[in-house]
């Protein structure tokens, strides 16, 4: 029996403030659910990383930053990634878009998918994000999931909300699981590709 994908779900933002945390926790529980894959959360500020400022990308020169490296060295470890995308003036985060851009080699060949949240769904993030992974030679697949703006008070305690993504399932569980089934059927088909 072929092994099952290891998959990254990567908190995309830093703040203290964060939402990120209660889909990221959520989305957890729903992949431990399943059986055709394995799940680690891997959250942006355990890897406190400067701005980029390497002579090259990783793909041509070696990375001197040993914050950096170890990004690398973790993110080396998975088949695949979901990443958390809060949105903030139609594009990601700083902190995602540096983390992203301190590997290159980590990334090729390999699915992502993403759980959105922010105005209209973190759509536009997630647009952005879905492009820097074309660059970075990751599979972005086609279905996503978004918390929009109605869903995201509902839940945000900052807002009055309750905390809880089991309040907003009926909106996100399908898109959820189609995506998970999207990054688990890459994830097998570049395994197998790059074997």
């Amino acid at each position: 029996m072929a092994r099952k994908p290891k998959i990254a779900l990567i908190i995309g933002s830093t703040r203290p403030t964060r939402f990120a945390d209660i889909p990221a926790n959520w989305l957890a529980a729903q992949a431990a659910a399943r059986e055709d894959l394995d799940l680690e959360i891997v959250d942006l500020r355990d890897y406190p990383m400067p701005f980029f400022d390497e002579v090259a990308s990783n793909a041509w020169a070696p990375t001197q930053n040993e914050v950096a490296v170890k990004w690398q060295k973790k993110i080396a470890e998975f088949d695949g990634y979901v990443f958390v995308v809060a949105e903030y003036n139609r594009s990601i985060t700083g902190a995602l878009k540096n983390a992203l851009d301190q590997a290159y080699v980590e990334w090729g060949r390999k699915p992502m998918g993403l759980i959105a949240y922010g105005s209209v769904g973190g759509a536009r993030a997630a647009e952005h994000l879905r492009l820097i992974a074309v660059e970075l030679q990751m599979v972005p697949v086609r279905a996503g999931v978004h918390i929009g703006m109605g869903d995201f008070f509902k839940v945000h305690p900052g807002f009055g909300g309750s905390g809880n993504l089991a309040d907003i399932e009926a909106s996100i569980s399908g898109p959820t699981t189609a995506m998970l089934d999207d990054v688990v059927w890459w994830a097998n088909a570049t395994i197998a590709a790059k074997a």
